[in-house]
């Protein structure tokens, strides 16, 4: 499984330390690298958020089939990073076939 090797969605509330603390996540539709898991709360709920002692998240699935690391839905990339493109969270590791 990839790891999420960083993240810089500060306001994600499975950010801890610039790292993803979910225990897996998805990413986008079609041509769309966004990140689906990504919850950001612009004031995070009493005992919402990660902690960094948490294993780093991996890429559970990938619905990207224009990405070159994609294969049978899944990353093949040894590690991506996820952070803001314009307006929404993405994996900046995307890349075109």
């Amino acid at each position: 499984m990839s790891v999420v090797q960083n993240c810089s969605v500060s306001e994600c509330v499975y950010n801890a330390a610039n790292g993803c603390h979910a225990k897996a996540i998805t990413i986008g539709d079609m041509g769309n690298p966004a990140c689906d898991t990504a919850l950001c709360l612009s004031v995070p709920a009493a005992g919402w958020g990660a902690t960094d002692s948490r294993p780093a998240a991996g890429v559970g699935a990938c619905k990207v089939d224009t990405c070159r690391h994609n294969q049978d839905y899944e990353c093949t990339a040894e590690e991506i990073s996820v952070g803001h493109r314009l307006a929404l969270v993405h994996c900046l590791t995307y890349a075109a076939r």
